[in-house]
């Protein structure tokens, strides 16, 4: 039976102790920490890397949607909040659940049994991205290449493009983009994307299946060709 790893953030300590409370009785579920505020609740997301969060909306400093789009591990939400007009934008970003507080105990019961099954049956890593007003949320399996720029990554996924304020360098010591390899400082392609490698004396370049061409350094070249070796 997989343990289901679980963080309660709310700024109302009466919200996070009713929640922990109610997830006492379910023997798959670890409550790993609480956090009041979105800043304490990045480092323990960081850190800690849970299944599942239980989200509030509005918090000092920033919301709930805020904090989602500062995180590269994305786990799944379930909001959980005294506002209702939220509710379609929690699902836009494929909230699992949006329970309204005070909230009930076989509504909690059902939003969980269904998050428990979710998650058993399906955990792709994915990214939550606000890109000029839209909302994206992005398996790392479906991007093809990322690319930095300044202080942003940006995410390529079909004919798509968003940045994410991230680097390169805390991308690659992500575990959920183990599918990717750094091919230059500026640059780095998920493997699974690969139509062609392309040789010319002490070069090496990949044709990615969407039609981009990637150059690789010479210094990424040797542990490419022993990677590939593997």
């Amino acid at each position: 039976m997989k343990k289901i790893k679980v963080v309660i953030i709310d700024d109302e300590q009466g919200a996070r102790m009713e929640l922990r409370r109610m997830l006492k009785v379910y023997a798959q579920v670890t409550v790993l920490g609480e956090a009041a505020d979105a800043d304490q609740a990045e480092l323990m997301i960081r850190s800690l890397r849970p299944d599942l969060i239980f989200l509030d909306i509005q918090m000092p400093g920033r919301s709930g949607f805020d904090l989602l789009e500062t995180l590269d591990h994305l786990p799944h939400v379930i909001f959980v909040t005294a506002f209702d007009q939220y509710a379609i934008r929690a699902f836009e970003v494929s909230a699992m659940d949006y329970l309204m507080k005070p909230v009930r105990e076989e509504r909690f019961a059902k939003a969980l049994s269904q998050a428990i099954d979710r998650i058993c049956g399906r955990d792709e890593p994915s990214v939550f991205v606000k890109d000029r007003g839209r909302y994206h949320l992005i398996k790392w399996k479906d991007i093809q290449l990322i690319e930095s720029v300044e202080n942003y990554a940006r995410l390529w996924f079909g004919n798509n493009q968003v940045l994410v304020k991230t680097s390169l360098n805390k991308l690659e010591q992500n575990p959920d983009c183990k599918m990717f390899f750094r091919a230059s400082r500026g640059q780095m392609f998920n493997m699974d994307f690969i139509k062609s490698i392309l040789k010319e004396d002490n070069t090496m370049s990949v044709e990615l299946t969407t039609g981009e061409m990637v150059h690789i350094s010479e210094r990424q070249a040797t542990k490419f060709r022993n990677l590939k070796r593997q």
